[in-house]
Order: structure tokens, then sequence, then C-alpha cells
């Protein structure tokens, strides 16, 4: 497939955690309408218009997770991970990020702000402290800001 970018186009991976591939079947108060296909194709043509290629991966796997992001060292040059509920408590990932050593931000559909309020433990992010930057309570708009951020970042 022909994207219409130079081979040095930077590279973005967009990473998912668990259950985000149900999207368009959860609370649409708290996470909208599209499904995860709808959403990895308006980030993709986001991208592309930023000069940048975008490639996609889910899991509801941890250990799949973790091999993935290894697996990207010296292929892509950031990412934007929504890690969904692994946000919280998933050391092994903030770890997989670190090593990865490339500029990422961290995307949250929801406003985890918000929702700290009634359920506390959303309030903590163990990657929060290493990323580029953060975005939450945007819906798919978040993940837009997050390709200008990585623009910035480079």
């Amino acid at each position: 497939m022909t994207t219409g970018l130079p081979a040095d186009a930077p590279r973005i991976a967009l990473l998912h955690g668990p259950n985000l591939d149900r999207l368009g079947h959860r609370p649409a108060q708290h996470y909208g309408t599209l499904t995860l296909a709808e959403l990895e194709r308006t980030v993709r043509g986001w991208a592309h218009e930023r000069g940048m290629r975008l490639g996609c991966f889910q899991t509801d796997h941890e250990g799949a997770f973790v091999q993935h992001v290894h697996g990207l060292a010296g292929i892509v040059d950031g990412a934007i991970v929504n890690p969904g509920a692994w946000t919280h408590y998933q050391w092994s990932i903030r770890d997989a990020l670190e090593i990865l050593g490339v500029p990422f931000v961290e995307v949250h559909l929801s406003d985890v702000e918000e929702r700290a309020k009634a359920e506390p433990h959303r309030g903590v992010s163990v990657i929060r402290d290493i990323a580029a930057g953060s975005v939450w309570g945007k819906g798919v708009d978040g993940y837009r800001d997050a390709l200008d951020m990585l623009a910035g970042a480079r």
C-alpha cells in the first residue's frame, strides 16, 4: 500500500490496552460511540496529514503488550499509548515504555480526573511521569492532540 509519505516519515505506534477493542459497546458517556477500527482510521488520517506513518496495536494481554513494545525498538519514533486499566497499576508496561526510549503521549478517552472523584484508583497513572504528555477527557480528539505533541517533540 502506498502512503504518499517519504520513506523517512516519522513512524508512530498507536497502542491500546485491555477492553479498548470493545469501543462502541462501552458506556458512551465515557468512551464515545466510535469502534476501535473507526478510531484507528481517524487517527491514521490525522497522522498522514501531519506527515507521519501510524501502526496500530491492541491487546487484552499484558505480556503481548510488553513484547510488542519491545519489538518496536529501532522501528518507531514515538508512540500514543492508551493503556486502559493498566494505567493504574501495570509497572511492567511502564518499564517497557521506558526501555523503548522514544517520546510517547498517554491518552484516555474519558476524563480520568473527573472519574477519579468516584473511583479514586483512576487518578493514578504509573506512566504519566515518563510520558512526553498526557491527554484525557477529549474523546477521539485527544489522539489528534497527542499527534501534535509528538510532532513538537521531534
